[in-house]
């Protein structure tokens, strides 16, 4: 049974009945296989967050102030930095990058089972950076590339604070309860991860059409995975790599994804969308962690597998209850058509490292949706469901369909809606992923080790399979102003 939302007064101020609760958040985080820490406390219901950015705009984020939590592992991000990566070395850069990831989520255990010290799991954690990042200039210069400056990346720090707004702190500080045998407090989420959604202003609209608008739209309708695709791979990423994620994702649309797919065995495979759409749609499973559920695993691969309680996601694997892919047009142009096999990442599943610079990704709740989240989990009230939103970068360099850090071939368009020089509107692609998750339920979604599950490391990704002909047919309902699919 899951801790429920208790009566809380005397907090100075008046509610309604329906918004005076306080959220008892019990979150469980397995580490490396090992004991469970219990994070217990309350997360006030009358915080407020700042009002964030849209997620089609992007901006910097709020006024920040340090707030204690669990240690853990920061190491500059060497994928960001590519710019140049051969065809030839592709493969070889995607893999020297996953084992860099393998050895931050080895020094974050190392650190979280407190059996050597933090001097020594950086020293180590130096030694087999350095060379790493040495193959993956090696790979790029032998095939013709030009080597960037990798050197720079081998140090990284233990990160033991991080920013939290103020004016999402809860009224009370919670307490951390001494974890089972001794251990030390491992990763989350924490309750300040939380925050009641009603509490949250509303965002600022995007701007209005204008007369060359193209406002229609284009659904692709795809289920909600219910023939259970999951893996804790990533083709864009790390493409050729088991495990590239070290988290769970969940899959809609094409049925053949994993890191090993082609555009050959993309374009061939079945895909669960009605319109015949093969792209692939995928994003970090959610978790509920209440109790009862941190141990259970109802659904997506066993417990003991890759990416589940090995690289520290536990709980049981949430179902979405609705699932809706949207393609929707510029506010002051026509769209061009996609390439095939484009891939877009929307969110970074680093930020909390990393940076929000990236944080694109969204949380909010069913009719609150003019209220959203980047760095907390949604409060939802009764009757009420969590929901996630990816609306994905709307303009194209006209050229490639990746890029070596795979971002720069793609971007948002700017506040007035227009895209960048030398870049092109195409159709936005907007996830929107709903959850059935009853008030006062601890939830979790899916995260590299290091990055504690914190919501601001959320991310979708896609990459477009669509034939020409139904491409045509989307760009030519958006251009129209109709609304098809």
């Amino acid at each position: 049974m899951s801790r429920k939302l208790s009566d809380r007064r005397g907090q100075g101020h008046k509610r309604s009945r329906k918004g005076v609760r306080t959220l008892a958040l019990v979150a469980a985080l397995a580490v490396g296989g090992g004991g469970t820490a219990i994070v217990a406390a309350n997360a006030s219901a009358g915080n407020h967050s700042p009002a964030p950015r849209t997620a089609a705009q992007p901006s910097t984020g709020p006024a920040q102030v340090a707030a204690k939590g669990p240690r853990t592992i920061n190491c500059p991000d060497a994928g960001e930095r590519l710019r140049d990566v051969p065809e030839a070395s592709k493969r070889a850069v995607a893999a020297h990058l996953a084992r860099l990831d393998a050895q931050v989520a080895a020094a974050y255990h190392r650190l979280a089972k407190g059996r050597s010290s933090e001097r020594a799991v950086l020293a180590k954690l130096k030694r087999s950076r350095s060379h790493s990042l040495d193959r993956i200039n090696r790979a790029i210069t032998r095939a013709g590339g030009q080597a960037p400056e990798l050197r720079s990346l081998r140090v990284c720090t233990v990160k033991k604070k991080w920013p939290l707004p103020d004016s999402t702190r809860p009224a009370a500080q919670p307490t951390l309860p001494a974890p089972p045998d001794g251990a030390p407090p491992q990763g989350g989420p924490v309750p300040e991860d939380f925050v009641d959604i009603t509490s949250v202003q509303p965002v600022a609209a995007g701007p209005a059409p204008g007369g060359n608008a193209s406002t229609g739209t284009f659904v692709s309708r795809c289920g909600t995975n219910e023939r259970g695709h999951f893996n804790s791979d990533n083709v864009i990423v790390a493409p050729g790599v088991s495990n590239g994620a070290h988290h769970v994702h969940d899959y809609v649309g094409n049925v053949s994804t994993d890191a090993f797919s082609t555009e050959e065995s993309l374009a061939a495979a079945e895909t669960t969308c009605t319109n015949g759409d093969r792209s692939s749609h995928y994003w970090p499973v959610l978790r509920s962690l209440s109790e009862g559920d941190a141990g259970a695993q109802a659904r997506g691969p066993g417990a003991d597998e890759p990416g589940n309680a090995p690289d520290g996601n536990v709980g049981r694997i949430l179902q979405p209850a609705e699932v809706s892919l949207t393609f929707r047009g510029s506010p002051v142009s026509k769209v061009t058509a996609m390439p095939r096999f484009l891939r877009i990442i929307t969110g970074d599943a680093k930020a909390f490292t990393n940076g929000t610079a990236n944080a694109n990704a969204s949380w909010s709740c069913t009719g609150f949706e003019d209220r959203q989240l980047t760095d907390r989990y949604p409060i939802c009230p009764q009757g009420s469901k969590v929901v996630r939103t990816f609306a994905f970068q709307s303009c194209w360099d006209g050229r490639n369909t990746d890029s070596a850090n795979h971002r720069t071939h793609v971007s948002f368009a700017g506040p007035d809606g227009n895209c960048g020089p030398g870049f092109t509107a195409i159709p936005q692609l907007v996830q929107r992923i709903v959850y059935d998750i009853p008030p006062g339920t601890a939830f979790a979604l899916d995260s590299f080790p290091e990055q504690l599950h914190k919501p601001v490391t959320d991310h979708g990704d896609f990459v477009n399979v669509m034939d020409d002909r139904l491409m045509r047919k989307a760009v030519k309902c958006i251009n129209s102003g109709r609304n098809c699919g």
